[in-house]
């Protein structure tokens, strides 16, 4: 479980083979194997390290469902250690799995903040709402508005300089996780979780009811 509160950008030093080294400094300062560390919001397993670096293995359905396969030597990646409990939640609940890629259509000023504008597809703009949270690249930001074909964040100027955003461009692939508390609830009003205790659904999904609401444990 992550944040979305980037702690450096790190860079592509080696990747292909099913895995990738990234030079890095900050997360390595308490790193273990086995460890979580987000790279562009994707969760992956330290596989080894050594003092600049760190080396993580990457399946298939990781490279299809995201932006690695754009990356190359030398590419700027977002890093971030997985959230230790006691700490400072300085953004919202991010699970590290990417739920799919937007492209970056335009970035443009407004006084002290910049706007960034993503299209994305509509099954991933479903779980965008206005004010909510998003997840870009892992960096937790608030959403300023949304239509039917993309959506617009709001940038503060140091987000731009402590992560990788510096470097994007109009034309990028960003990866794009949802608010997981978001996909739930989407989840329970489709009617697609089925019954109490692992039951398949029986007939028709009956959504979130009130008689929903009881079987599975609520009172109202």
């Amino acid at each position: 479980m992550f944040t979305g509160i980037i702690e450096e950008v790190g860079r592509i030093q080696r990747l292909g083979g099913g895995s990738l080294t990234i030079a890095a400094k900050e997360v390595l300062q308490d790193v273990h194997v086995g460890d979580s560390i987000a790279v562009n919001g994707i969760c992956l397993t330290v596989t080894s390290f050594a003092a600049r670096h760190f080396t993580a293995d990457v399946m298939p359905e990781t490279v299809r469902r995201t932006s690695l396969a754009d990356l190359r030597q030398g590419s700027p990646v977002n890093l971030e250690r997985a959230l230790q409990l006691g700490g400072r939640l300085g953004g919202h609940i991010v699970s590290g799995h990417i739920d799919g890629t937007g492209t970056i259509r335009a970035f443009r000023d407004e006084k002290n903040a910049i706007l960034m504008t993503v299209e994305a597809e509509p099954a991933i703009l479903q779980g965008i709402v206005e004010k909510g949270s998003v997840a870009l690249d892992g960096i937790s930001l608030t959403v300023a508005e949304v239509t039917d074909q993309d959506f617009t964040v709001s940038l503060i100027p140091h987000t731009r300089e402590v992560t990788n955003l510096g470097s994007r461009k109009a034309g990028d692939c960003i990866n794009i996780e949802n608010d997981v508390i978001g996909k739930y609830v989407a989840k329970l009003l489709s009617g697609a979780c089925g019954t109490a205790g692992g039951s398949e659904p029986s007939g028709q999904p009956e959504g979130l009811t009130k008689d929903f609401l009881i079987k599975n444990g609520f009172f109202i």
